[in-house]
């Protein structure tokens, strides 16, 4: 039965962060009786926060206060005790938002934390998500106001400010993705395999003109298709290898993938490039589903053309579905990732559909935005932490 002689009491301490602090703090507080409700601890460069939310004997504040004030000096502690401040549930946050970039600023946080409150917005708690190559923060937030338009404002704000900016919904439907699905060119890989294919025939600004207006969405995919890989007619099948070797990682690819898998994620990579170009990569990253174009070989020359069902902005999606389909993953538990009109269906299939330095008709769909050449930027959104990332 509650003792109705206690009062509430929060107790805060804070200083250096050292081996021995905690047990001192609650052997003090064992001595004087505290029933504990609700404890927090912080540690950030070296120092401490520690607060206890429980009830006590009114008699014994002062008791309480000295204690900690004579056991914690060693450590150069500051120590707070207020009574009688009735408990307060802690936050259950409604979104999260990330803020990321080559430097986060004050002036940056100031407008952010601004925009929130313009919005009704409480900033819950704030936690660091990497410090390289870009800074990444990460603030769990309680959204009063009207969430839709506060993450079309805040994709204004990250323009404006030259940083990215995502919101997303809190809780478990954040933490339960676990199907990633990418796009290949200029999003797992820098470049466009069709483009170096076409410069192995002479022909690469020619097709990348092509390419250009297709990813703007001026072009039926499938038709630009065609009408690039007719300019490939005539190469010596041993390109496809040449041109696999030549293949280069986004930055951050490499650790991205690497720490999904580690994580348990199902990875997969749907693309309008061609699969033995990519099925090398594939193996050498230990995708788990792979989709592209086949180009027709004819007595070991390129026929100019493609072969088989066209992966093109409805078949992405269709992929999508079928990978979540085979690994038992809902829809809402997947994750796209591209950069171009081709992948428009795809991410908004998707449960998180994530634009990497996009064109303007993909960033429309998108739930968040990564506007820096870091692939690892969508760790970040996942909400993992540079200390959970696999290294390369």
């Amino acid at each position: 039965m509650e003792n109705q002689a206690l009062k509430d009491v929060v107790i805060t301490t804070s200083g250096l962060d050292k081996p021995g602090v905690s047990a001192a703090f609650f052997r003090v507080l064992a001595a004087v009786g505290v029933e504990l409700v609700d404890v927090e601890q912080a540690s950030f460069s070296g120092r401490i926060t520690l607060a206890a939310y429980g009830r006590l004997d009114p008699q014994l504040v002062k008791k309480a206060e000295a204690g900690l004030r004579n056991t914690l000096s060693i450590y150069q502690h500051t120590v707070s005790v207020e009574v009688g401040t009735g408990r307060t549930p802690r936050p259950r946050s409604t979104h999260v938002v990330v803020i990321m970039g080559a430097t986060v600023t004050a002036e940056q946080m100031a407008a952010l934390a601004q925009e929130l409150a313009n919005f009704d917005t409480n900033i819950d708690r704030i936690r660091g998500l990497s410090q390289q190559p870009l800074t990444g923060l990460e603030l769990a937030v309680t959204v009063g106001g009207d969430a839709c338009a506060l993450r079309a404002r805040l994709a204004e704000l990250a323009g404006r400010l030259g940083i990215d900016l995502a919101i997303e919904e809190a809780g478990l439907h954040r933490r339960a993705k676990r199907l990633v699905c990418f796009d290949c060119d200029s999003t797992l890989i820098t470049g466009e395999v069709i483009e170096m294919l076409a410069a192995r025939a002479g022909r690469e600004a020619e097709v990348a003109a092509v390419t250009e207006r297709a990813m703007r969405g001026e072009l039926d995919f499938a038709e630009s298709l065609r009408e690039r890989v007719k300019a490939l007619g005539g190469l010596d099948e041993s390109v496809l290898a040449e041109v696999a070797e030549d293949i280069e990682l986004t930055p951050g690819a490499r650790t991205t993938v690497a720490t999904l898998k580690r994580l348990g994620f199902k990875v997969a990579v749907v693309s309008g490039g061609f699969t033995k170009v990519l099925e090398p990569l594939a193996r050498e990253l230990d995708l788990d589903y792979v989709r592209a174009n086949t180009l027709e070989v004819r007595d070991g020359k390129l026929t100019g053309e493609v072969t088989g069902k066209i992966v093109d902005r409805a078949a992405k999606a269709e992929y999508l579905r079928e990978f979540a389909a085979d690994c038992s993953v809902p829809m809402s538990q997947t994750v796209a990732v591209g950069d171009g009109a081709n992948d428009i269906d795809m991410l908004s299939a998707a449960g998180l559909g994530i634009a990497f330095n996009a064109k303007p008709a993909l960033k429309q769909v998108a739930d968040a935005q990564v506007n820096h050449p870091y692939l690892d930027e969508v760790l970040q959104l996942l909400g993992i932490p540079s200390a959970e990332i696999e290294e390369d």
